[in-house]
């Protein structure tokens, strides 16, 4: 990958001073994002991406909206500099490559995305943020798999036999679902999203930032967590946690629903995510509800 026609000008205006260097940065083998480390010629490092699809503009715009109503915080990082020309926006955040990326997992970096979490959570915004039921994790899934099991069914998650006893409970526990609040959330936390740096995590990708349930920001890390080798959801979720059974039934739905879908040529990463956070969070939902395990 290489900076296109105008990257260096828009690199200049946006952050006041010129490329000396570029540094392609991978993002899953998408093609939605160009990633670079920028060495500046005032001898800054930094970390710039610019939107190269249509939709990926609007989570920049969306990113920056959150960086405007949380910039400060210590779980952010510093926001250098801002360019929108109306199609692909250009965005700049202080270099991070040197800090620890997981996985691999310890309890260490576990507490510490924890403690990111709850400061996060009782945060006070200064500027308006979309609520959850606008996000992704907003949906209810369950629907779309009673209408056509096929696709998930194709993954070899479970089978038709249990999927049919179980989605009754599983369908209404989603549905229940409480994912109303005040709190902050990030709304997409994995490990491609954090690092530690100084033992504080911090968080990345911010567009889909919004106000929710905080335990849905939690309990939405856990099935990634633990399909990296990290800590089981009950380590970090008590099982009487209220309204947990609703919560994971919820996101099992969420992924349920898509990992059987065609691949996104645009982000070829996405269903082999999805994938990997049905079969953790399918069983977790399943130990809540009382249900035999998914086969």
């Amino acid at each position: 990958m290489r900076p296109e026609d105008g990257d260096e000008e828009r690199v200049r205006r946006a952050l006041g001073a010129g490329p000396v260097s570029w540094r392609p940065v991978s993002g899953h083998g998408a093609a939605s994002t160009r990633r670079f480390v920028v060495e500046l010629d005032d001898g800054r490092s930094v970390f710039v991406k610019v939107a190269a699809l249509d939709y990926v503009a609007d989570w920049f715009r969306d990113e920056h909206a959150a960086y405007t109503a949380l910039g400060g915080a210590p779980y952010l990082p510093r926001l250098l500099g801002w360019d929108d020309d109306g199609s692909a926006p250009l965005l700049a955040i202080e270099d991070l490559s040197e800090a620890r990326w997981p996985p691999p997992w310890d309890d260490g970096m576990t507490d510490a995305v924890l403690a990111t979490l709850d400061s996060l959570h009782a945060t006070r915004p200064r500027a308006g943020l979309p609520t959850a039921e606008e996000r992704q994790f907003g949906l209810d899934s369950w629907p779309d798999v009673i209408r056509d099991p096929t696709p998930f069914l194709a993954t070899g998650v479970c089978s038709a036999e249990w999927l049919d006893r179980s989605l009754p409970a599983l369908a209404a526990a989603s549905a229940a679902a409480g994912i109303d609040g005040s709190a902050v959330l990030h709304f997409d936390v994995r490990s491609d999203n954090l690092c530690i740096r100084d033992g504080r995590a911090m968080l990345v990708d911010w567009n889909h930032a919004c106000i929710g349930n905080p335990m849905l920001d939690t309990a939405s890390w856990l099935p990634s967590l633990q399909a990296e080798g990290g800590a089981r959801p009950e380590e970090i979720l008590p099982d009487d946690t209220p309204d947990l059974p609703g919560m994971a039934s919820l996101l099992a739905g969420y992924f349920c629903a898509r990992a059987g879908l065609p691949g996104i040529p645009q982000a070829p990463h996405v269903r082999p995510l999805q994938l990997a956070q049905s079969r953790t969070s399918l069983p977790w939902a399943a130990r809540l509800l009382d249900l035999p395990p998914p086969r």
